[in-house]
């Protein structure tokens, strides 16, 4: 995905900010916290991903484990990796609800937030 379509998409999604940082990194945060991040263009795209999500990307060719965020369960897809554009904003939208649901009660109010957490699935 190259620069100006990642940094597009993801301010489409709720209370997204993106700011550059590090080595000019395109670096999506909601409430402050990252969850998707372009380090290049075209470069590595890495994002934070769920448990099960982490185990079966990091199998497919192109993708590894995100370096200095892999314990957060964070992978890094390559250009070379398989994912089409459509799946990449899938994950890239479930990173950011992965991160939303992790702010504060009133960070959430107040990036409106709420409606994306009630609809995401619930665990046992």
């Amino acid at each position: 995905m190259r620069r100006i379509e990642f940094e597009r998409f993801v301010l489409t999604l709720q209370g997204a900010t993106l700011v550059r940082q590090w080595r000019d990194d395109s670096v999506a945060k909601v409430g402050g916290k990252i969850f998707a991040l372009l380090d290049d263009d075209p470069g590595e795209l890495c994002f934070k991903a769920s448990d099960m999500a982490f185990d079966l990307l990091c199998d497919l060719d192109g993708i590894r484990p995100a370096p200095y965020f892999a314990r957060a369960r964070w992978v890094a897809v390559s250009e070379a990796s398989q994912l089409s554009d459509d799946e990449i904003r899938a994950y890239i939208t479930e990173a950011h609800r992965l991160i939303a649901t992790k702010l504060t009660r009133k960070l959430r109010a107040d990036l409106d937030l709420e409606d994306l957490i009630a609809a995401a699935p619930q665990r046992p």
